[in-house]
């Protein structure tokens, strides 16, 4: 646009930019918190894609939940071995595991009853051992075409909350009623021992 009059010069009218604002309410635009895979893994990205088609398309909120697990992060999906996986499945006859996260092998489980997996890998033992008991072992894609619903499925998971960081969250090391770990170079004589736990070391809280 042209502004003239007051702007003008001898040479002519000066051209200013004209920009027009957004009308927002208050509190800002929405922002869609949506969360894809960052995984470059064809497979994966097959797998959500079909997931958020069942998702979509059916009311199973098997599939949703489904869906949302293989959008997280690696930190997400922590492992399941193959002693909880039976601890889990004890009395669960003819039901099929579901874990989106690795299967892995357990030398603390001496018998492996009969098991029907679902999961997004195996380690090559645990595999073995399964199919070695006569149960089987599935992927995604098969389970889909088998139960698009989710019907005679035990949803499992591995545990989220096991890193050793998650032992240094929490209440600060020394507070009352505290059992965070805190964050010690190294273990030793000449190194922080259970400073604020008890008076001879430091101080007793």
């Amino acid at each position: 646009f042209w502004l003239k009059g007051a702007f003008g010069t001898d040479s002519g009218p000066l051209p200013l930019p004209f920009t027009m604002g957004i009308d927002i309410v208050a509190g800002g635009r929405v922002k869609t918190k949506k969360r894809d895979v960052k995984s470059e893994n064809p497979y994966l990205l097959l797998l959500c894609k079909l997931y958020k088609f069942l998702a979509r398309r059916t009311d199973s909120k098997f599939n949703k939940v489904i869906f949302k697990r293989l959008n997280m992060s690696g930190r997400n999906r922590p492992p399941l071995s193959l002693s909880k996986l039976i601890k889990f499945m004890d009395g669960k006859d003819g039901k099929m595991a579901v874990v989106v996260g690795t299967v892995t092998d357990d030398k603390r489980a001496f018998e492996v009853p009969e098991l029907k997996v679902c999961a997004l890998r195996f380690t090559e033992a645990a595999r073995a051992r399964i199919v070695k008991a006569g149960g089987e072992c599935l992927t995604f894609d098969k389970l889909a075409m088998r139960s698009p619903l989710g019907k005679g499925t035990v949803l499992l998971r591995g545990p989220v909350k096991s890193r050793e960081a998650e032992r240094h969250f929490g209440k600060a090391p020394g507070v009352p009623n505290s059992t965070t770990a805190p964050y010690v170079r190294s273990k030793g004589r000449k190194f922080e021992k259970a400073r604020g736990r008890r008076k001879s070391r430091g101080f007793k809280v």
